[in-house]
């Protein structure tokens, strides 16, 4: 099985790097001036840090030695993690993201080798936020669909005030003020496209459908003020 759980020191990668690249027709030098693995092909030039583990320190190390080249890979052993979690799939966009190479070396009884996971390339960041136009618009209309800023930013496990809930509250607010209304009816009174979407899925069990298209607050409902007071508060002078 690959990857043992013998514990390795980062020597142990250079071998496996210097027979892939050794192969390829390049010669390679071990521990020039600071640098792990310096390899050469005629005007070509990569550098290659090893170390046993992707971090901070190591992406660090790898950027410094984009001041002399643009070749620069950093290898480490093959992970035992499933490479399509999340947070592999950010740590290949980071690696990408810094123009770096990615080398994974893995470990067998018979034979080790390394194999190139990421190539050193240009990062269009232009290319990549056009690949991200929808979620800028995500961004941009729950901004819209908020009437202020009701949550602290860097919070952790807490609850998000969000545009959906505003709109939960709004639709609430509306109901509480005049009883039995139509999605038509609190559309009217703005709370938004989502309105029918948001009464039909019901996901507070703040409404009750009493009859085909006609909707009142439940008592859930209106127990909610007590946990949203200035939202409420700011919504009932709406309506």
């Amino acid at each position: 099985m690959a990857n043992k759980s013998k514990k390795r020191d980062e020597v142990d990668l250079y071998e496996p790097v210097k027979m892939y690249f050794t192969e390829l027709g390049y010669a390679v030098y071990g521990e020039v001036k600071d640098c792990d693995v310096v390899v050469l092909k005629e005007n070509e030039l990569i550098i290659i840090e090893l170390k046993l583990t992707l971090n901070l320190a190591l992406l660090i190390q790898a950027t410094k030695r984009q001041r002399i080249t643009d070749q620069v890979f950093i290898a480490i052993p093959k992970p035992t993690a499933h490479l399509r979690s999340q947070k592999w799939r950010d740590l290949f966009y980071l690696v990408r993201r810094l123009e770096l190479g990615l080398i994974f070396v893995t470990f067998e009884e018979e034979k080790s080798f390394a194999e190139i996971i990421i190539s050193p390339g240009f990062f269009d960041r232009k290319k990549s936020m056009q690949l991200s136009k929808k979620r800028k618009s995500n961004l941009m209309k729950e901004i819209e669909g908020r009437s202020g800023d009701f949550n602290m930013g860097g919070s952790y496990q807490t609850e998000i005030i969000s545009a959906y809930k505003e709109s939960c509250i709004h639709i609430a607010s509306c109901l509480k003020r005049h009883g039995q209304l139509s999605p038509k009816a609190l559309k009217e009174m703005g709370t938004g496209d989502k309105t029918s979407a948001i009464l039909s899925k019901n996901y507070y069990g703040w409404f009750e459908r009493v009859e085909r298209g006609i909707y009142v607050i439940t008592e859930q409902g209106l127990a909610a003020k007590e946990l949203y007071p200035k939202l409420f508060a700011y919504y009932e002078k709406l309506v």
